[in-house]
């Protein structure tokens, strides 16, 4: 049985081919938590100032839809079924609460898949590489919209290392 994704992206020894399957099974499980996100928030936003990131949450469901069926791809080349279980999807009934859950949501993603493709290099899966760096390229692009949206930082390390240092003060 493969491992949970938390013991796949922690383990200290080397990637075995068992936690990138996992890995790809949480990846999946977040870009359908993603889809009913965004799907909703771009129907619920309201108010002129959130009409334009409202057109753009549309958009992005359709990308993080593409970025599933890639990743059931992958599974399926590994002869793997895809999870049809979504993760916890976070809901809100303010503006600000569904674009910073969006965020926090492309924040966590974004990690998680630099890391599977650290294990897929390690694993000298370099397609699968370069299918996840195109996903972290659409996904930093999702991030930089919500950001702007919410006058923070994109890069989620630099928004952390600027919040602890505000508070500090």
């Amino acid at each position: 049985m493969a491992k949970t994704t938390s013991n796949a992206t922690t383990s200290t020894g080397p990637t075995t081919r068992d936690d990138l399957i996992a890995g790809l099974q949480s990846d999946i499980a977040r870009e359908y938590k993603a889809i009913i996100q965004y799907v909703i928030f771009s129907q619920k936003l309201d108010g002129a100032k959130y009409m334009n990131i409202a057109d753009q949450l549309a958009v992005h469901a359709h990308q993080e839809l593409d970025h599933a069926l890639a990743i059931a791809r992958q599974l399926d080349y590994f002869g793997e079924y895809p999870t049809h279980i979504p993760d916890k999807v976070g809901v809100s009934e303010d503006n600000e609460g569904m674009l910073r859950a969006d965020l926090h949501a492309e924040d966590d993603t974004i990690k998680h898949y630099r890391e599977r493709i650290r294990q897929a290099e390690e694993l000298e899966e370099y397609a699968l590489g370069e299918v996840l760096r195109g996903i972290v390229e659409q996904e930093q692009d999702h991030q930089m919209d919500l950001a702007t949206a919410l006058g923070v930082v994109p890069d989620d390390r630099k928004r952390k290392s600027a919040s602890s240092r505000s508070a500090s003060k």
